[in-house]
């Protein structure tokens, strides 16, 4: 699992968004990077905790705050996500998991009594020189930006 930690150097990632549009770290040098990662799209934690990210998206603006969702979903499937519930932010479609990989974040998981490999919903506040500031491992999926913007 993560070993990124504060202070620490974030991954230089590229990956692709829903509409196909390369995103990475260097885009968002200058602004602090709300990279949140979620293990499927459509699903009601991952839907809960990108809803509360969307309507708090002017106050993540208002302090120089760009927010990026990525999960291992195709493209096809973040772009119907994204529509559906008029989100304001990219949803990186990660389904090769290069960026999952690089944050740490995909690893053994227990529901229900099965164990599995998937992504552990885990939230990276990076500053504005690319560092990590914080990391979220018990993200609150209701009140999810109130955890980031304290």
């Amino acid at each position: 699992m993560t070993t990124l930690k504060k202070g620490d150097k974030a991954p230089n990632f590229s990956g692709l968004d829903q509409d196909g549009k390369m995103h990475q770290l260097t885009d968002y040098k200058g602004k602090k990077l709300v990279v949140f990662f979620y293990p499927k799209a459509n699903t009601p934690g991952c839907t809960a905790e990108a809803c509360d990210l969307r309507d708090n998206f002017e106050r993540f603006k208002a302090n120089n705050y760009e927010l990026l969702g990525v999960s291992a979903d195709p493209q096809k499937a973040q772009a119907k996500f994204k529509e559906k519930y008029d989100f304001p932010f990219p949803l990186l479609a990660d389904e090769d998991k290069s960026v999952i990989e690089a944050f740490g974040v995909w690893g053994p998981k227990k529901f229900m009594g099965k164990e599995y490999d998937g992504i552990h919903r885990t939230t990276f506040v990076i500053d504005e020189n690319g560092i990590i500031d914080e990391v979220i491992s018990d993200v609150k999926t209701k009140a999810h930006a109130a955890q980031i913007l304290k």
